[in-house]
């Protein structure tokens, strides 16, 4: 059948009137009939599909070109929250009016599209409706501008503070926290009306999460990091877990479900989606909210160590985070490095370290029982403590503290040999759990979870035996040092460091130095009370320790000569000694021992105790008020140097003054009470340290004398092989050198002891080899 042009452009009028989207105007409309008329003309034509097309065509041009722009025009970067959220309120509206006018179209080109013979998919859609709706997110997305999250954020920002705070009670003069304006002028009940109506639209036209998804999550992660800082920043005798929890389940997820289901309280119960979306949004959220209270009480970290036990609490909330995040590798490398910040540099002293360090051990104990962590952490402490001297010193002066806030003492005397049996062990064999992947496999696990503080200071040298003999020679220094000697408490320290020492030949010779103290005392009355004993003819007494020299530790090596009357009683002391003990005698160590004297210049008495040193010195001004260092130097037989240094005690004192460069005279009558009151504010800082030196030879003194037997071994080595790696002298020197004196020697310690030789230009190290220097 022919068509007229006349007919074919009444035809085409009709089909523009069908589907006003084909020319500029979209308020035309149409009956149902007037359509299906269109639809039979169109038909015998046969041009159903290409009429079809067209209309897509248009459509998306006309969203491409006024619905997209006009929507994104309004989101235009604003600082003020209300403006922000009354913009993206209109633009939402203006969206959703948009959409609207479209549906009769879309509904008749669904019918159109059911007509076509072909039935192809519209938009990816066999639904016209929902390829509609495909095709209007694209195109919305397409155009996203950079900073559209600007708008978005300010509107659920508002919204957010009204739902936060509907519940808190407000005075009449009050200002409203949620919308910020004076309570009688509140605006809350708008903001919640817009928020869930514009929530609603954007639902229907399955943009909600699209559009406001990402900006969304930002947000309330924000939210979540501030709320976070805001309450519990510097706390950490209070757990904070469960009460994170509860605030994000009853306000962040709240209003999160009443943005999902159009303010409603929870989803319908066969909305699965929904439920599903908002399931999600609560995993995502409780995973971030663990992660971010955990890296703020990472960063937190060192101070809640220092605080413990009282920040228990603190830790247990990090220990249920790193099971619930991934941030463990985090925890040890940032605790490291404040651990080698703040602690581990000259301007910290040992105890502080030592305090530090065993405040991370009982916190990292508790956070990880499997010990890893603190494995991993505490390894640069433990290197930085075996370098410094007095580590060994400090730590067992730390063990037999009087005070009671010593915490190595309350170790040592809790400490139960029989805790940890097999039998207890066993038992809990259906607890046992692998190790972490970031385990060392070289660390047996059970000793790394069952070893005590005082094992842990002990293995940071790997020997035992060198803090007992350090505990030996600070004995020794307290027996010597004090007047008044309690033996019962050192008897009850070396009883607890026998029980977690074991019975150390060095702990037997604890014992007989406190025997010594004993049979000394016994000794002096028995020699007192002799009628006939030279010691009697003296104008001075004296009481004597006498040492079983074999039993103690080396003392420093000091020479001093004492005055004669001095020497001629002390020759009476040991003849009466022999006296009364047959075939033994005595070897006096003349710089040791405590003097008590009286001064009596002018008007002043002084009643001092001083070391042997002082008082000789000061004797010899009584015979001679004026003198060169040298001639003291020349009579005393003292280095010049520590003259020097020893005679500011008495300077300090204002009893002898110096009067020209290295000499000295006795200050008399009425200028030592002058000097002496000028001085005395000072006395006690002055010299304080000198008196307090200890008199014994240190461990690493000791030690580095055990070294030196090596030595000739090491000579001979050197001079028949030429040159040798550390290892292999190690190795040679554990095979022919086991039998001498301190033969436990660890590869590091000789190291160290070869290095010294290499300074002292005794070694050559050339290439990683030792040798002897060329002659």
């Amino acid at each position: 059948m022919a068509h007229s042009r006349d007919d074919l452009r009444i035809y085409w009028n009709k089909i523009i009137y069908a589907f006003p989207i084909l020319t500029d105007s979209m308020l035309s409309d149409c009956t149902t009939s007037e359509y299906e008329e269109v639809l039979q003309i169109i038909n015998g034509l046969g041009i159903q599909i290409k009429i079809r097309d067209m209309v897509h065509i248009h459509i998306e041009k006309y969203l491409r070109q006024n619905t997209a722009p006009s929507f994104w025009a309004k989101f235009s970067k604003v600082e003020e929250e209300v403006k922000g959220f009354q913009l993206f309120k209109a633009a939402v509206n203006e969206l959703y009016e948009s959409f609207g006018s479209f549906l009769p179209i879309i509904k008749r080109l669904s019918i159109l599209n059911s007509h076509c013979s072909d039935n192809t998919p519209i938009y990816g859609e066999r639904d016209v409706m929902l390829g509609f709706k495909q095709l209007l997110r694209g195109t919305l997305l397409s155009q996203l501008p950079i900073e559209y999250h600007v708008i978005i954020n300010h509107f659920y920002k508002i919204s957010f503070n009204v739902f936060e705070n509907e519940n808190s009670d407000m005075g009449e003069d009050d200002m409203c926290s949620g919308c910020w304006n004076d309570y009688k002028d509140c605006n809350c009940a708008y903001v919640v009306k817009v928020f869930h109506d514009t929530n609603r639209k954007l639902m229907e036209l399955e943009l909600l999460e699209r559009l406001t998804g990402s900006v969304l999550t930002n947000f309330i992660q924000m939210r979540i990091e501030s709320h976070i800082n805001k309450i519990c920043t510097g706390t950490f005798d209070v757990s904070y877990i469960e009460s994170l929890e509860d605030w994000l389940e009853t306000t962040v997820m709240s209003w999160l479900t009443r943005i999902y289901c159009a303010g409603k309280s929870e989803p319908p119960p066969d909305d699965r989606h929904t439920q599903n979306a908002i399931h999600k949004f609560k995993q995502k959220l409780s995973y971030y909210l663990y992660h971010c209270y955990t890296k703020l009480r990472i960063d937190q970290l060192f101070s809640i160590i220092v605080d413990y036990p009282d920040s228990q609490p603190a830790v247990d909330d990090i220990k249920i985070c790193l099971d619930k995040t991934d941030l463990r590798p985090t925890l040890c490398r940032k605790l490291q490095n404040a651990l080698e910040t703040r602690l581990l540099h000259p301007g910290v002293n040992t105890s502080e370290i030592l305090t530090g360090y065993i405040s991370t051990i009982r916190a990292l104990r508790h956070l990880d029982p499997s010990g890893i962590i603190l494995e991993t952490v505490t390894k640069p402490v433990r290197n930085y403590l075996r370098n410094r001297e007095d580590t060994v010193r400090s730590v067992v002066s730390s063990l037999t503290e009087d005070n009671a806030g010593s915490e190595l003492a309350e170790e040592l005397d809790k400490f139960n040999p029989e805790a940890d049996d097999d039998a207890e062990k066993e038992e809990a064999w259906d607890e046992w759990v692998p190790d972490p992947v970031d385990a060392d496999p070289k660390i047996n696990a059970i000793e790394r979870k069952t070893s005590d503080i005082i094992s842990m200071l002990v293995n940071v040298y790997g020997s035992k035996e060198l803090f007992v003999n350090e505990y030996r020679t600070l004995l020794a220094d307290r027996l010597l040092s004090q007047n008044a000697i309690n033996s019962v408490k050192e008897i009850r320290y070396l009883e607890l460091l026998r029980r977690r020492f074991g019975d150390e030949s060095q702990l037997h010779f604890c014992e007989v130095m406190l025997k010594d103290i004993s049979d000394s005392t016994r000794i002096n009355a028995l020699i007192q009370q002799e009628k006939d004993s030279l010691l009697h003819s003296n104008p001075f007494n004296s009481n004597a320790m006498i040492l079983s020299a074999q039993f103690w530790p080396p003392f420093k090596d000091e020479s001093l000569e004492l005055p004669d009357e001095i020497k001629q009683h002390l020759e009476n002391y040991t003849k009466s000694y022999e006296a009364l003990k047959g075939n033994r005698t005595l070897i006096w160590k003349p710089h040791l021992g405590n003097v008590n004297i009286e001064v009596e210049i002018g008007d002043k008495k002084l009643d001092l105790t001083v070391s042997p040193f002082n008082a000789t010195l000061i004797i010899h001004f009584q015979n001679k008020p004026e003198w060169s260092l040298e001639d003291l130097h020349k009579v005393m037989k003292v280095p010049i140097t520590v003259l020097r240094r020893k005679i500011i005690y008495w300077q300090s004192l204002g009893i002898i003054a110096e009067k020209s460069q290295d000499r000295y005279i006795l200050v008399e009558g009425n200028e030592a009470n002058k000097s002496s009151g000028a001085v005395n504010q000072i006395q006690e800082m002055i010299c304080e340290d000198e008196e307090s030196e200890s008199v014994m030879a240190s461990a690493h003194d000791q030690r580095e004398g055990e070294l030196q037997v090596f030595w000739s071994y090491i000579v001979g080595m050197l001079t028949n092989l030429d040159s040798l790696p550390l290892e292999r002298i190690h190795q040679m020197l554990k095979m022919f050198a086991s039998q001498a004196p301190g033969a436990e020697c660890s590869l590091q310690e000789l190291r160290q002891f070869l290095d010294t030789k290499v300074k002292t230009h005794q070694l050559v190290l050339q290439a990683g080899m030792y040798r002897l220097p060329k002659t």
